[in-house]
């Protein structure tokens, strides 16, 4: 049985990302929103515990499943 091509294991022709509905657009401006460090001043604040933002999010490890 041959091998298929690199082409035909990537090809995905149902899910065409160019074309987002709108609500699949503002989802992904949502968690690009989200996706960001915390801001130096809060970790200045009295009392404050929280060191780095823990929901952040990389690319390649991990999906939104949108």
């Amino acid at each position: 049985m041959p091998t298929p091509s690199l082409r035909a294991l990537f090809d995905d022709d149902d899910d065409d990302d160019s074309h987002k509905t709108f609500r699949t657009k503002q989802k992904l401006a949502k968690a690009q929103k989200q996706n960001r460090p915390i801001p130096q001043w809060i970790r200045l604040r009295t009392g404050n515990t929280i060191r780095y933002n823990a929901k952040r999010r990389h690319w390649r490890k991990s999906k939104l499943g949108i």
